[in-house]
């Protein structure tokens, strides 16, 4: 079962998420499924500032713990990242976090990716991990009560850019260059993500894998993401993590 999940893409909001349920958590794909719908449910509509972004956070992570409590006692949670454009340009964008999905800015084509986020690890965090645990699996998720301040940033985007939210399951694979390179061929966006997942995959990556792309168009007068471009890119991840 693939227990990665993604926004829908048919909202009017610009707000675009990539969850990863847990591996090993229980009903993984249960908590990344519901973390992606209660952020929407709070989200869509909202004025959205990084307090409301870290309220929204912190509300699902308790809202996922209780409804995988109603099923089993076992725990069960998810990592997660988040872009959300503000004003009326969308030339900036509020970028969120919780463990080790991950936000990177790609500029130009001759430029590595730029990784605009930094894993929650317990390496990172400085936190000795649990018996049988890595020191580089993630400290903080959402749906077990481990987050207390979600990571919140603020970054530009200029005409051109791109912004991409992927789970582990790409970029433990494929390196800022390499990400940067197939963004920028010529085929249409949908195929480039495709890219991306079957590099990871001939990489060696056998994890569930999402990449979300949203892009700000460089025409004057059509200020954008390409809605319809990050769709068929959402599809195309979930049938190449099915097959």
């Amino acid at each position: 079962m693939n227990e990665d999940s993604h926004s829908a893409l048919d909202g009017s909001a610009p707000l675009f998420v990539v969850a990863d349920g847990v591996g090993g958590g229980a009903m993984a794909a249960r908590a990344s499924r519901e973390l992606v719908l209660r952020l929407h449910d709070t989200l869509d509509g909202s004025r959205i500032d990084a307090a409301t972004i870290r309220d929204a956070l912190l509300h699902a992570d308790r809202e996922v713990g209780r409804s995988i409590a109603s099923h089993t006692d076992a725990p069960g949670a998810a990592t997660v990242a988040l872009c959300a454009g503000t004003g009326m340009w969308l030339s900036h964008w509020l970028i969120a976090w919780v463990g080790d999905c991950r936000v990177y800015r790609v500029s130009g084509a001759d430029e590595p990716a730029q990784l605009l986020t930094t894993d929650d690890t317990y390496r990172h965090l400085r936190e000795a991990p649990p018996p049988g645990g890595s020191r580089d699996d993630p400290a903080r998720m959402v749906g077990n009560g481990a987050v207390s301040v979600p990571n919140v940033e603020q970054v530009a985007l200029r005409r051109g850019e791109m912004l991409v939210i992927c789970s582990d399951g790409v970029h433990k694979h494929v390196e800022p260059r390499d990400l940067s390179r197939v963004l920028h061929g010529s085929a249409p966006l949908a195929r480039r993500c495709g890219r991306l997942l079957a590099l990871a995959r001939a990489r060696g990556g056998s994890d569930d894998a999402t990449v979300l792309v949203v892009r700000r168009e460089p025409c004057r007068k059509r200020i954008a993401w390409l809605a319809g471009c990050a769709f068929l890119a959402a599809i195309l991840v979930t049938l190449m993590v099915a097959l």
